[in-house]
């Protein structure tokens, strides 16, 4: 149920507008203030559309394409006149807003960032993209960990990015951080049709947590996104989905984070979120409440290494046209704290 798309809206629903915007091609400054420009009619678009909305959603990419181009002269701040007009385009269509933006790094490569706006303009939330896809993506890895906020209507929001989704600790940290609605935006093309679905919908049921996913759509002469946006509630059934790959369609849903806080406190079966920290609990009081996972272990003591490492072809951008990095993570970014 999703209350046809929002058009019937009930007192704890939150409406979410997922916008399968057309890919675009942006080279120059003159084309990054043209693109802003149409996200921001967009936003209009959005609210036209349906006036229950209480969220719009832009895809990973909408301003900048799928180019990777890291110029300095196309990059974005916060403070910049891109991130200015959607302040502006949410106040004026009194809506939220969740946004992508390539940001300017002073200290090393630019970061993949995503920022959502609240309807009186404030910045709400703040992220840059942990996992780039690599090797292709040349963005520095993100530093801000994953943020969950109060989103409209009193919901629990979250955004993670693109590849992001493809790493169940992702939405695991979303979760466990109480979001109980994870956005995702991506650029993805057609290869990876299949593995964004099942993903999706799995990040949604293993954590009872709504996931709202969106891609650009069409083509830009090169590449070809896919759309295919995608709200799948917290038992794992997609309940919206763009299967047409119409680009510019704007996919809505109603979605119900009440039924998230019924389900989390109520479901003892498939309660999985729960059942992590507490395994066994029918055998033990409490369950077991200790950490039987050997990666953990090693990912939090910085040892993290596969039994297969050695055997692993690709492991830097050289591939893909990219310098081999000589710099470490936390390099630069530290100097400047001092």
């Amino acid at each position: 149920m999703n209350g046809l798309g929002g058009l019937n809206k009930s007192p704890a629903g939150v409406v979410i507008g997922l916008v399968q915007l057309q890919l675009p091609v942006v080279v120059t400054p003159e084309d990054l203030a043209r693109q802003t420009d149409r996200v921001v009619a967009m936003v209009a678009k959005a609210r036209r559309n349906m006036p229950t909305m209480d969220l719009v959603v832009f895809p990973e990419y909408a301003l900048h394409g799928l180019s990777m181009d890291t110029n300095p002269a196309i990059m974005c701040r916060l403070d910049g006149p891109e991130v200015a007009a959607f302040k502006k385009a949410c106040v004026d269509n009194r809506i939220w807003g969740c946004f992508s933006i390539m940001e300017f790094n002073p200290h090393g490569n630019p970061y993949n960032s995503g920022i959502i706006i609240d309807d009186q303009g404030e910045l709400k939330l703040y992220y840059r993209k942990l996992h780039p896809w690599v090797p292709v993506e040349p963005w520095e890895p993100g530093d801000l960990g994953v943020p969950v906020i109060d989103g409209p209507n009193g919901c629990k929001l979250s955004l993670i990015i693109c590849h992001d989704g493809m790493f169940p600790e992702m939405a695991r940290e979303a979760a466990y951080k109480g979001a109980e609605i994870m956005l995702r935006t991506a650029g993805y093309t057609a290869p990876i049709r299949d593995s964004w679905s099942f993903t999706n919908q799995s990040n949604a049921f293993c954590n009872l947590m709504v996931t709202a996913n969106v891609c650009m759509c069409g083509s830009d002469g090169t590449f070809d996104s896919m759309g295919e946006a995608m709200v799948c509630n917290f038992d794992g059934r997609i309940i919206a989905h763009g299967q047409t790959g119409r680009v510019d369609e704007i996919i809505t849903a109603e979605v119900r984070p009440d039924l998230v806080r019924e389900a989390r406190i109520n479901w003892g079966v498939e309660n999985n979120i729960y059942q992590l920290g507490h395994r066994g609990y029918t055998a033990v009081a409490g369950g077991a409440q200790d950490c039987p996972y050997t990666y953990m272990h090693d990912l939090a003591a910085g040892r993290y290494r596969l039994p297969w490492e050695d055997e692993i072809k690709q492991k830097d951008g050289t591939s893909c046209g990219y310098t081999k990095p000589t710099r470490n993570y936390g390099e630069g970014q530290a100097e400047a704290a001092e």
